[in-house]
This record gives structure tokens, sequence and C-alpha cells, in this order.
């Protein structure tokens, strides 16, 4: 449960860290970003897996591109279902996905230590 928590935590982290890396997504305040961490972790855990099963022709065809698309699509839902966190279109959503996966993967390595 505490590891939950602080992965919640630490993309909300990474959420509010995007405005400075790109100027068009817009993080009104760290509750936006909590709300926001916990909308993408819905939509990745119940929409992700049925949109990547019926594209799957696509993204075997363009080689796992498509991937990229389907995530910016997904973080472009999030970014309009939150009040208080804009993406100011595709290719924003599409590059700030990336950065916040690169970013909370970069967090979660740095404060997360794994016990074997």
């Amino acid at each position: 449960m505490v590891r939950i928590l602080l992965s919640w935590l630490i993309n909300a982290i990474a959420l509010l860290a995007l405005p400075y890396i790109l100027p068009t997504i817009r993080v009104d305040g760290f509750a936006v970003a909590l709300g926001m961490a916990l909308v993408l972790g819905l939509i990745n855990a119940l929409l992700r897996p049925v949109l990547l099963l019926l594209t799957l022709p696509v993204t075997l065809l363009t080689l796992g591109l498509f991937i990229f698309v389907l995530n910016g699509l997904m973080f472009w839902l999030a970014g309009s279902l939150i009040e208080g966190f804009v993406v100011a279109g595709f290719w924003p959503a599409v590059f700030g996905s990336m950065v916040y996966s690169v970013v909370s993967w970069a967090l979660t390595g740095l404060l997360v230590s794994e016990k074997n």
C-alpha cells in the first residue's frame, strides 16, 4: 500500500515538472497533479490494454511506434478530464507523455529501492 502511494506521489511530482520542460503543458497545482496522476493510472490500467489489443495490427506495421501515438492520446484524454491541467494539442500530448514517462521512471529509480 505504501509503495502504491509513493508511486502516485512520484507521478504527481513528475507531472509538476512537465511545464518547466514543455511550455505547452500547464499544471495549476499539486492537487491537480495528484488528480491527473490518479486519472492517468486508471486510464493506463483500464483503457490501455484494450487499445493495445485493438491497434495491434497498426502497432506491428509501424514497428511499435504507434504506441507513442496511443500514449499521447491517453495523456490528452486524461488532460481533458481534469480541470487545471491543460495540454495544447496532440503533439504536445505525445511529447508530454514521453517526457512524463522518462521523468517518472528516473524519479522512481532514484527514490524507490528494490528489496530482494
